[in-house]
Protein backbone atom coordinates (compact mmCIF):
# COMPACT_ATOMS: atom_id res chain seq x y z
CA UNK A 1 0.00 0.00 0.00
CA UNK A 2 1.27 3.61 -0.83
CA UNK A 3 1.74 5.80 2.20
CA UNK A 4 0.14 9.14 2.04
CA UNK A 5 1.64 12.39 1.85
CA UNK A 6 -0.40 14.29 2.83
CA UNK A 7 -3.13 13.11 5.64
CA UNK A 8 -6.35 15.54 7.47
CA UNK A 9 -8.54 14.36 9.54
CA UNK A 10 -11.77 16.37 10.36
CA UNK A 11 -9.71 19.53 9.44
CA UNK A 12 -11.10 22.61 9.81
CA UNK A 13 -10.55 26.17 9.61
CA UNK A 14 -12.81 29.39 11.46
CA UNK A 15 -12.42 32.70 10.97
CA UNK A 16 -13.75 35.88 12.77
CA UNK A 17 -13.74 34.30 16.26
CA UNK A 18 -12.26 37.93 17.92
CA UNK A 19 -15.00 39.76 16.11
CA UNK A 20 -17.99 36.80 16.79
CA UNK A 21 -18.73 36.71 12.93
CA UNK A 22 -17.22 33.78 12.48
CA UNK A 23 -17.15 31.75 9.39
CA UNK A 24 -15.84 28.32 8.11
CA UNK A 25 -13.90 28.24 5.47
CA UNK A 26 -13.10 24.49 5.82
CA UNK A 27 -14.63 22.00 7.80
CA UNK A 28 -14.62 18.22 8.53
CA UNK A 29 -12.13 17.62 6.03
CA UNK A 30 -11.12 14.21 5.20
CA UNK A 31 -8.64 12.98 2.89
CA UNK A 32 -5.41 11.01 1.83
CA UNK A 33 -3.31 11.68 -1.14
CA UNK A 34 -0.68 9.09 -1.78
CA UNK A 35 3.07 9.63 -2.41
CA UNK A 36 4.05 10.05 -5.47
CA UNK A 37 0.72 10.98 -6.93
CA UNK A 38 -0.75 14.55 -8.55
CA UNK A 39 -3.55 15.72 -7.21
CA UNK A 40 -6.18 17.67 -8.33
CA UNK A 41 -8.05 19.88 -6.32
CA UNK A 42 -11.34 21.07 -7.67
CA UNK A 43 -14.28 23.23 -6.17
CA UNK A 44 -15.95 26.80 -6.71
CA UNK A 45 -15.01 29.97 -5.00
CA UNK A 46 -15.33 29.89 -1.65
CA UNK A 47 -15.16 26.25 -1.38
CA UNK A 48 -11.98 25.94 0.86
CA UNK A 49 -9.28 24.79 -1.70
CA UNK A 50 -7.41 28.20 -0.36
CA UNK A 51 -7.34 27.75 2.78
CA UNK A 52 -6.78 23.65 2.67
CA UNK A 53 -3.61 24.33 0.66
CA UNK A 54 -2.55 27.55 3.67
CA UNK A 55 -3.37 24.88 6.15
CA UNK A 56 -0.89 21.85 4.28
CA UNK A 57 1.63 24.31 4.37
CA UNK A 58 1.45 25.93 7.89
CA UNK A 59 0.69 29.28 6.85
CA UNK A 60 -2.37 29.24 8.92
CA UNK A 61 -3.55 26.98 12.00
CA UNK A 62 -6.21 24.62 12.43
CA UNK A 63 -9.03 25.42 14.23
CA UNK A 64 -10.42 21.69 14.53
CA UNK A 65 -9.27 18.59 13.61
CA UNK A 66 -5.26 16.98 12.31
CA UNK A 67 -3.16 17.99 9.27
CA UNK A 68 -0.18 15.86 8.20
CA UNK A 69 2.37 16.09 5.68
CA UNK A 70 4.89 13.33 4.83
CA UNK A 71 4.01 12.54 8.63
CA UNK A 72 4.55 15.75 9.98
CA UNK A 73 3.01 18.60 11.18
CA UNK A 74 3.06 21.81 9.04
CA UNK A 75 4.94 24.20 11.06
CA UNK A 76 8.13 26.34 10.71
CA UNK A 77 10.44 23.40 11.31
CA UNK A 78 13.17 24.18 9.01
CA UNK A 79 13.27 20.00 7.99
CA UNK A 80 9.56 20.35 7.22
CA UNK A 81 10.22 23.53 4.80
CA UNK A 82 12.58 21.77 2.77
CA UNK A 83 10.61 19.49 1.85
CA UNK A 84 7.56 21.53 0.78
CA UNK A 85 7.19 23.72 -2.23
CA UNK A 86 4.30 26.32 -2.48
CA UNK A 87 2.95 28.54 -5.06
CA UNK A 88 0.39 31.00 -4.04
CA UNK A 89 -2.48 32.12 -6.28
CA UNK A 90 -0.58 35.38 -7.29
CA UNK A 91 2.21 34.25 -8.53
CA UNK A 92 4.51 36.14 -5.79
CA UNK A 93 7.23 37.43 -8.06
CA UNK A 94 9.53 40.52 -7.72
CA UNK A 95 8.97 42.40 -10.78
CA UNK A 96 11.89 43.98 -10.92
CA UNK A 97 14.08 41.31 -10.54
CA UNK A 98 15.79 39.43 -13.66
CA UNK A 99 14.78 35.56 -13.98
CA UNK A 100 18.27 34.89 -13.45
CA UNK A 101 17.75 37.43 -9.86
CA UNK A 102 15.45 34.81 -8.77
CA UNK A 103 17.40 32.15 -9.37
CA UNK A 104 19.99 33.32 -7.45
CA UNK A 105 18.06 34.15 -4.37
CA UNK A 106 16.18 30.50 -4.46
CA UNK A 107 19.86 29.03 -4.39
CA UNK A 108 21.08 31.72 -1.81
CA UNK A 109 17.71 30.73 0.70
CA UNK A 110 17.46 27.02 0.32
CA UNK A 111 19.87 24.44 1.45
CA UNK A 112 19.51 21.76 -1.62
CA UNK A 113 19.33 23.87 -5.02
CA UNK A 114 18.72 22.33 -8.65
CA UNK A 115 20.88 25.05 -10.00
CA UNK A 116 21.94 23.26 -13.30
CA UNK A 117 18.45 21.81 -14.06
CA UNK A 118 16.56 24.93 -12.85
CA UNK A 119 18.21 27.65 -15.28
CA UNK A 120 18.35 24.70 -18.41
CA UNK A 121 14.37 24.64 -17.62
CA UNK A 122 13.83 28.33 -18.53
CA UNK A 123 16.54 28.02 -21.03
CA UNK A 124 14.62 25.12 -22.69
CA UNK A 125 11.28 26.93 -22.47
CA UNK A 126 13.36 30.23 -24.05
CA UNK A 127 12.45 32.61 -21.07
CA UNK A 128 15.22 34.82 -21.30
CA UNK A 129 17.17 35.10 -17.29
CA UNK A 130 18.42 38.91 -17.75
CA UNK A 131 14.71 40.18 -18.61
CA UNK A 132 12.96 41.34 -15.97
CA UNK A 133 9.88 39.46 -14.63
CA UNK A 134 7.62 42.77 -14.78
CA UNK A 135 8.25 42.82 -18.54
CA UNK A 136 7.56 39.45 -19.40
CA UNK A 137 3.99 37.37 -20.22
CA UNK A 138 1.68 36.11 -17.59
CA UNK A 139 2.99 32.04 -18.90
CA UNK A 140 6.65 33.42 -18.51
CA UNK A 141 6.51 34.57 -15.06
CA UNK A 142 4.27 31.64 -14.18
CA UNK A 143 7.27 29.26 -15.77
CA UNK A 144 10.01 31.22 -13.55
CA UNK A 145 7.48 31.00 -10.44
CA UNK A 146 7.33 27.11 -10.76
CA UNK A 147 10.99 27.04 -11.99
CA UNK A 148 11.89 28.31 -7.95
CA UNK A 149 9.51 26.15 -6.79
CA UNK A 150 11.15 23.04 -8.55
CA UNK A 151 14.68 24.25 -7.82
CA UNK A 152 14.25 23.42 -4.00
CA UNK A 153 13.43 19.51 -4.77
CA UNK A 154 10.62 19.19 -2.65
CA UNK A 155 9.20 16.17 -1.84
CA UNK A 156 5.08 17.86 -1.55
CA UNK A 157 4.51 20.91 -3.50
CA UNK A 158 0.93 23.03 -3.35
CA UNK A 159 -0.23 25.16 -6.10
CA UNK A 160 -2.73 27.47 -5.89
CA UNK A 161 -4.98 28.20 -8.82
CA UNK A 162 -1.31 28.48 -11.07
CA UNK A 163 -2.89 28.47 -14.40
CA UNK A 164 -5.88 30.46 -13.19
CA UNK A 165 -4.83 33.86 -15.60
CA UNK A 166 -3.42 32.04 -18.18
CA UNK A 167 -4.28 31.66 -21.83
CA UNK A 168 -4.83 28.09 -23.30
CA UNK A 169 -1.08 27.63 -24.71
CA UNK A 170 0.29 28.75 -21.19
CA UNK A 171 -1.27 26.75 -19.23
CA UNK A 172 -0.45 23.53 -21.63
CA UNK A 173 3.10 24.03 -21.39
CA UNK A 174 3.13 24.90 -17.33
CA UNK A 175 0.78 21.24 -17.36
CA UNK A 176 3.77 19.82 -19.29
CA UNK A 177 6.72 21.32 -17.47
CA UNK A 178 5.04 20.37 -14.20
CA UNK A 179 4.72 16.50 -15.54
CA UNK A 180 8.07 16.32 -16.88
CA UNK A 181 9.28 17.50 -13.30
CA UNK A 182 7.10 14.72 -11.22
CA UNK A 183 8.01 11.84 -14.26
CA UNK A 184 11.82 13.16 -13.46
CA UNK A 185 11.37 12.61 -9.78
CA UNK A 186 10.11 8.98 -10.29
CA UNK A 187 7.56 9.26 -7.37
CA UNK A 188 9.84 11.17 -4.88
CA UNK A 189 7.47 14.36 -5.68
CA UNK A 190 3.59 14.60 -4.69
CA UNK A 191 1.81 17.45 -6.19
CA UNK A 192 -1.36 18.97 -5.09
CA UNK A 193 -2.41 21.12 -7.91
CA UNK A 194 -5.90 23.32 -7.27
CA UNK A 195 -7.71 24.39 -10.44
CA UNK A 196 -11.27 25.25 -11.79
CA UNK A 197 -10.38 23.58 -14.98
CA UNK A 198 -11.36 20.11 -14.71
CA UNK A 199 -9.98 19.70 -18.58
CA UNK A 200 -6.67 20.61 -17.23
CA UNK A 201 -6.76 18.17 -14.10
CA UNK A 202 -7.75 15.90 -16.30
CA UNK A 203 -4.96 15.96 -18.75
CA UNK A 204 -2.20 15.69 -15.91
CA UNK A 205 -4.16 14.12 -12.55
CA UNK A 206 -3.91 11.01 -11.25
CA UNK A 207 -5.77 11.70 -8.38
CA UNK A 208 -9.07 13.96 -7.37
CA UNK A 209 -10.02 15.98 -4.55
CA UNK A 210 -13.64 17.84 -4.81
CA UNK A 211 -14.51 20.48 -1.98
CA UNK A 212 -18.06 22.59 -1.79
CA UNK A 213 -19.46 24.61 1.41
CA UNK A 214 -16.01 23.96 2.32
CA UNK A 215 -16.08 20.42 2.97
CA UNK A 216 -14.53 17.23 1.39
CA UNK A 217 -17.45 15.55 -1.03
CA UNK A 218 -14.77 13.03 -2.50
CA UNK A 219 -11.08 11.89 -2.77
CA UNK A 220 -10.12 8.98 -4.75
CA UNK A 221 -7.94 7.72 -7.47
CA UNK A 222 -8.77 9.54 -10.82
CA UNK A 223 -9.64 5.85 -12.47
CA UNK A 224 -11.77 4.27 -9.46
CA UNK A 225 -13.72 7.83 -9.65
CA UNK A 226 -14.42 7.46 -13.66
CA UNK A 227 -14.72 3.77 -13.48
CA UNK A 228 -17.70 4.08 -10.49
CA UNK A 229 -19.36 6.81 -11.90
CA UNK A 230 -22.49 6.08 -14.43
CA UNK A 231 -25.53 7.63 -15.72
CA UNK A 232 -28.80 5.51 -15.23
CA UNK A 233 -31.50 6.29 -17.69
CA UNK A 234 -34.60 3.84 -17.69
CA UNK A 235 -38.57 5.00 -18.59
CA UNK A 236 -40.05 6.97 -15.63
CA UNK A 237 -39.67 5.38 -12.36
CA UNK A 238 -39.20 6.06 -8.70
CA UNK A 239 -35.71 6.36 -8.08
CA UNK A 240 -35.94 4.79 -4.93
CA UNK A 241 -34.59 1.59 -5.07
CA UNK A 242 -31.32 2.88 -6.67
CA UNK A 243 -30.65 5.58 -3.84
CA UNK A 244 -30.93 2.52 -1.12
CA UNK A 245 -28.12 0.30 -3.10
CA UNK A 246 -25.69 3.44 -4.45
CA UNK A 247 -25.30 6.89 -3.67
CA UNK A 248 -27.27 9.23 -6.46
CA UNK A 249 -25.99 12.35 -6.90
CA UNK A 250 -28.02 13.79 -9.22
CA UNK A 251 -31.72 12.98 -10.42
CA UNK A 252 -33.52 14.36 -13.54
CA UNK A 253 -37.03 13.49 -14.69
CA UNK A 254 -39.01 14.06 -17.31
CA UNK A 255 -42.78 12.49 -18.23
CA UNK A 256 -41.15 9.53 -20.36
CA UNK A 257 -37.30 9.31 -18.03
CA UNK A 258 -35.62 8.92 -15.07
CA UNK A 259 -31.99 9.98 -15.66
CA UNK A 260 -29.52 8.87 -12.39
CA UNK A 261 -26.14 10.26 -11.54
CA UNK A 262 -24.41 7.69 -9.63
CA UNK A 263 -21.56 6.10 -7.73
CA UNK A 264 -21.80 2.83 -7.64
CA UNK A 265 -21.43 1.17 -4.42
CA UNK A 266 -21.55 -2.61 -5.75
CA UNK A 267 -22.81 -4.89 -8.86
CA UNK A 268 -26.04 -2.74 -10.53
CA UNK A 269 -28.38 -5.40 -9.92
CA UNK A 270 -31.32 -4.04 -12.20
CA UNK A 271 -30.80 -4.68 -15.69
CA UNK A 272 -33.67 -2.40 -17.26
CA UNK A 273 -31.33 0.68 -16.10
CA UNK A 274 -29.02 1.71 -18.91
CA UNK A 275 -25.85 2.57 -17.82
CA UNK A 276 -23.25 5.01 -19.55
CA UNK A 277 -19.96 6.27 -18.56
CA UNK A 278 -19.75 9.77 -17.45
CA UNK A 279 -17.01 12.26 -17.89
CA UNK A 280 -14.87 13.72 -15.13
CA UNK A 281 -16.47 17.24 -15.77
CA UNK A 282 -19.92 15.58 -15.12
CA UNK A 283 -18.87 13.96 -12.29
CA UNK A 284 -17.35 17.29 -10.86
CA UNK A 285 -20.61 19.14 -11.65
CA UNK A 286 -22.78 16.36 -10.11
CA UNK A 287 -20.98 16.48 -6.78
CA UNK A 288 -20.53 20.35 -6.37
CA UNK A 289 -24.44 20.43 -7.82
CA UNK A 290 -25.44 18.70 -4.37
CA UNK A 291 -25.79 22.36 -2.01
CA UNK A 292 -28.98 21.32 -0.24
CA UNK A 293 -27.69 17.74 1.08
CA UNK A 294 -26.81 17.94 4.90
CA UNK A 295 -23.37 17.48 6.39
CA UNK A 296 -24.08 13.69 7.23
CA UNK A 297 -25.28 12.67 3.92
CA UNK A 298 -22.10 14.37 2.51
CA UNK A 299 -19.51 12.26 4.31
CA UNK A 300 -20.63 9.44 3.36
CA UNK A 301 -19.51 9.35 -0.46
CA UNK A 302 -16.11 10.20 0.50
CA UNK A 303 -13.57 7.91 -1.18
CA UNK A 304 -16.55 5.59 -1.87
CA UNK A 305 -17.90 4.97 1.50
CA UNK A 306 -21.17 4.58 2.47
Amino acid sequence: MTPAAVTTEQLGKRYGQRTGRTKWALRDCTLEVPEGRICGLVGANGAGKTTLLKLLVGLARPTTGSVQVLGRAPGDDPAFLRDVGYLAQEVPLYRRWTAADHLAMGAHLNPVWDAAPTRQRLLDLDIPLDQRVGTMSGGQRAQVALALALGKRPRVLLLDEPVAALDPLARREFLATLGAAVAEAEGSLTVVLSSHLVSDLERICDHLVVLAESRTLLADDLDDVVASHRLLTAPRRDPGPIERQHTVLRTEQTPRQTSLWVRLDGPLHDPTWHSDPLSLEDIVLAYLGQRSRTTAELSTVIGGVR
